[in-house]
């Protein structure tokens, strides 16, 4: 027997459709479905939805019968690999589009995406889901998370110290906004773990840029020096359009330089803002660098030219800024005098030494990350002697 669906005084224009596609959903091969309603609309409404979706509308004296079409709008149609990270294909086909992981993706669409980046291998990292889930759980607000109250009793000359190396901060974090803003618009959604991990990590660094301009501005001085080396050697990473080597460049060498300049200022801030902006953004960027090395050791351990791809990014670098002038001299004396806290001769001393202990200590956490990745520890001295002198 045939099912029948009687669907009273509801028409087509507030839902009437819902009830006629449950039941040709439910009948097999070869049956009909039969309506009885009383819309006034009805007639004109339920065979114009019929021949929308294929299906063959017949009217009796006070009620219609209904044939599923042969055509079947999700006939080929093919699911986006699972929902959970274990259901990620290895390469994302343009016509999926912005289809969630794991939905049905109907068939006919034009197969253009902006997405160039499609492919697993050039995006993943095992680490990306837990990291993303980290990330989120440890997002912190600007406004609360910073003593903003607390007094600031410094040498004015130690003051202007701080607001150049502030400056300098800013500077490169806007950087380090561009590049993860800039790729995540490449990156096809399949992978929305990657996605959603560079967002935060954007994220991250607009707060890091307010933090740092806050802190510059807290006592009325001018923000400080901004150099044409510096601004060159940032402007290379912009430049960089491969997903690994600008993450390479950015993550692996220069925030990962950058932890510890952090934990340098965090261990000679003369003020507890200073102190709070910089252990805050250490905790943000330990997670980027995380990214980054997981995401090269997961493409290194598939294609072993990975290395030597790596190492040519960073020649190139190295070749394009060999003629500028690297760190902005202000930011260097201002650390000295950061770390001295005095003009004394002894402390100025002290100071100059604890610099060039951080530019070591520099040296060889990239070089450590570096082995990490694959590369023999020679070649890895090698390379870190090659990055930037401006740190990032």
């Amino acid at each position: 027997m045939n099912p029948r669906v009687d669907l009273g005084d509801l028409g087509f224009d507030n839902g009437a459709h819902l009830l006629v596609q449950r039941a040709l959903n439910s009948v097999p091969p070869g049956c009909v479905v039969e309506i009885v309603g009383r819309a006034p609309a009805l007639a004109v409404d339920l065979p114009v939805w019929c021949r929308q979706f294929g299906h063959r509308a017949t009217r009796h004296d006070d009620s219609w019968t209904i044939e599923p079409g042969a055509r079947d709008r999700w006939a080929g149609a093919e699911r986006a690999g699972t929902p959970g990270p274990d259901g990620i294909v290895a390469s994302a086909p343009a016509h999926w589009g912005l289809a969630a992981r794991g939905a049905l993706v109907e068939r006919g669409a034009t197969p253009y995406s902006p997405f160039d980046i499609r492919d697993r291998d050039l995006v993943w990292a095992d680490i990306a889901p837990s990291l993303y889930a980290h990330a989120a759980a440890e997002q912190w607000d600007p406004a609360t998370a910073v003593h903003w109250a607390a007094p600031i009793d410094i040498h004015p000359d130690v003051d202007r110290a701080v607001v150049q190396v502030m400056t300098y901060l800013v500077e490169n974090e806007q950087a380090a906004l561009v590049v993860p803003a800039k790729l995540l618009a490449r990156i096809h959604p399949h992978f929305r773990e990657v996605l959603q991990l560079l967002a935060v990590q954007a994220a991250d660094e607009a707060r890091h840029m307010e933090v740092f301009t806050r802190r510059a501005l807290l006592t009325g001085l001018p923000m400080g020096t901004s150099t044409v080396g510096g601004r060159q050697s940032l402007a290379t990473l912009l430049d960089e359009a491969d997903f690994s080597m600008a993450s390479f460049l950015l993550s692996v060498l220069g925030e990962g330089s950058f932890l510890n300049l952090l934990e340098f200022l965090d261990v000679h801030a003369p003020d507890p803002v200073t102190r709070d902006v910089t252990r805050l953004a250490r905790r943000d960027e330990a997670r980027h660098v995380a990214f980054g090395v997981a995401h090269l050791r997961y493409q290194a351990d598939r294609d072993s030219r990975v290395l030597s791809q790596l190492r040519g990014a960073v020649e190139r670098r190295y070749s394009a800024l060999v003629d500028t002038a690297g760190l902005n001299a202000d930011v260097f004396d201002s650390l000295v005098l950061l770390a001295a806290g005095s003009w004394e001769p002894a402390a100025i001393a002290a100071g100059y030494r604890a610099v060039l202990t951080l530019q070591d200590e520099m040296d060889q956490g990239r070089q450590r990350r570096l082995v990490h990745l694959g590369f023999p520890a020679d070649e890895a001295a090698d390379i870190s002697a090659l990055h930037t002198r401006n740190f990032m």
